[in-house]
């Protein structure tokens, strides 16, 4: 049905419904590499009471006080080694995956893109989709391993967003996807064929996930447990090659609290110090390269470990657009679109 019965009530305005959405959605990005737009950024994204834990009435005078008089200069000057003629890569890659997703679900199905902070915002397109006539919507959060960091927050505030809606649509929304085998199948492919196209044969292939801390794993969040078996998995579907060791590790800090360990830096600097000179580094819990990817890990790690002897350094793509991560992609949504198409 594309247009809702007129017949009941000639005078009704007309309303689009029946039709299917899809909205992907990803962390976030400032919408300019410049210390003003990264402060409006990090203020929304280290509000959220998922992502910062610490009671309000202790936290807000830091990060207002501290934190966001002095993170967003340098933050930015990071996001500047990394941005495009296209924009943010997080953003465009998302988009991007989204335009494809559209080619490869056809026009029954409508996917859009948003991210849980800054822009486009999950209300906005989540009422675009129903201004469309999508009144059943898949919510996908592109968070391969769960945390109530990442997944959960989408979902809340994709619950901020129906509270507001007269006319709410039906909504499911993509379970994690860390062991399913159409996801560990893509990485070991893709991953597999950036490693056989470099000039040097690795002797370590670090697999990085991005740090929580410690706190949360011990309250009972299955995101380490999550990252660990997608590693154990991705191992297992990877071909031998030679010697090469396979390591798993933590990034990205912040502040003083235990994080998960081993951390990613600690881990390139001892490997660096034990002798080790070819590194490749997959980031496989991201679903497109971002800061964490291009900065943290493709400069800033390959500056640590050249520093400390290390020769060669290889610090491989996500799956992002490539085949393989969209066949991936498209294989998980049509599942949980079954019954809706």
């Amino acid at each position: 049905m594309t247009w809702q019965d007129q017949q009941i009530s000639p005078d009704h305005p007309p309303v689009l419904s029946g039709k299917i959405g899809v909205l992907i959605v990803n962390l976030g990005t400032p919408e300019a590499p410049t210390a003003k737009a990264v402060k409006s950024y990090l203020k929304e994204f280290l509000s959220d009471r998922r992502v910062v834990e610490i009671p309000p009435i202790a936290w807000q005078p830091i990060l207002r006080g501290i934190i966001l008089n002095t993170r967003p200069k340098k933050s930015a000057a990071a996001y500047q080694k990394v941005w495009t003629d296209k924009g943010s890569p997080l953003e465009f890659i998302t988009r991007e995956q989204s335009e494809g997703l559209q080619a490869r679900l056809g026009k029954h199905v409508n996917v859009g893109w948003a991210m849980r902070y800054g822009k486009p915002a999950i209300a906005a397109e989540l009422q675009r989709l129903m201004d469309e006539g999508c009144d059943r919507i898949l919510l996908a959060p592109l968070y391969p391993q769960y945390s109530g960091a990442t997944t959960a927050t989408v979902v809340d505030k994709a619950g901020e967003a129906l509270r507001k809606m007269r006319w709410q649509p039906s909504l499911r929304t993509l379970p994690p996807y860390y062991d399913d085998p159409a996801y560990i199948e893509a990485l070991a492919k893709d991953l597999s064929t950036q490693l056989n196209a470099l000039d040097f044969d690795p002797e370590v292939l670090l697999l990085s996930f991005h740090g929580m801390p410690q706190r949360t794993l011990d309250l009972g969040d299955p995101y380490h447990c999550h990252c660990r078996k997608t590693a154990r998995l991705l191992e297992e579907a990877m071909a031998p090659r030679g010697g090469m060791r396979v390591v798993t590790a933590f990034q990205s800090r912040f502040g003083k609290a235990k994080w998960l360990e081993p951390a990613t830096d600690d881990t390139i600097e001892a490997e660096a110090k034990n002798g080790t000179k070819r590194m490749a580094v997959a980031t496989p819990g991201f679903s497109a390269d971002c800061l964490e990817t291009l900065e943290e890990i493709a400069l800033e790690g390959r500056e640590q470990f050249e520093s400390l002897g290390g020769e060669r350094f290889a610090a491989l793509s996500c799956l992002n657009t490539s085949e393989s991560g969209m066949e991936m992609l498209e294989h998980i949504i049509r599942r949980e679109l079954s019954g809706w198409t």
